[in-house]
């Protein structure tokens, strides 16, 4: 492992370990509390609204300072998405992640984060989020050969929607 890609894990697992403490000292790890959240018919608890503002104003401040950088600091170039396209797949996708994040109160890096807790449902959550993605990688893609393109989609350049 040559000198870089050292520095570039280093950065990883500190970044990773940063998100994990926030994730742990706002109490995201908890699901009732991300439930109480996304059920505004009951006890409605606005807590991971703050959260998420943070989460918003330290991620806005990231871009307005990576868009005056000629390239990142450990690497020769940006690697950015570049598909702009907002198609049928990304939607269902979407709304799947969201159903699911709301009925269990857990979607990926809490429940990573909240296996250090033991707790047998997070653990289940976490094995079946991995069958969930070989299963994915092992299905035939639905619309394949549609990726980006075709009926129902809408574009996205230059940061508009079109």
């Amino acid at each position: 492992m040559n000198g870089s890609a050292f520095l570039q894990l280093g950065a990883t697992l500190a970044s990773e370990t940063i998100f994990g403490i926030g994730l742990s000292l706002s109490g995201m790890l908890d699901p009732a509390r991300v439930r109480g959240f996304l059920d505004i018919t009951r006890d409605w608890n606005p807590s991971l609204a703050f959260v998420l503002g943070g989460a918003v104003a330290v991620s806005a401040l990231g871009v307005l300072v990576t868009r005056r950088m000629q390239r990142p600091l450990l690497d020769d170039a940006f690697h950015l998405p570049q598909n702009r396209v907002i198609d049928r797949r990304l939607i269902i996708g979407s709304a799947i992640f969201g159903v699911g994040w709301g009925l269990v109160g857990l979607y990926p890096g809490p429940a990573l984060a909240s296996l250090s807790l033991g707790l047998p449902a997070t653990a289940l959550f976490v094995i079946a989020m991995l069958g969930g993605m070989v299963l994915h990688d092992r299905l035939p893609k639905l619309g394949s050969g549609r990726q980006g393109g075709g009926e129902g989609r809408i574009g996205l350049e230059s940061g508009r929607l079109s």
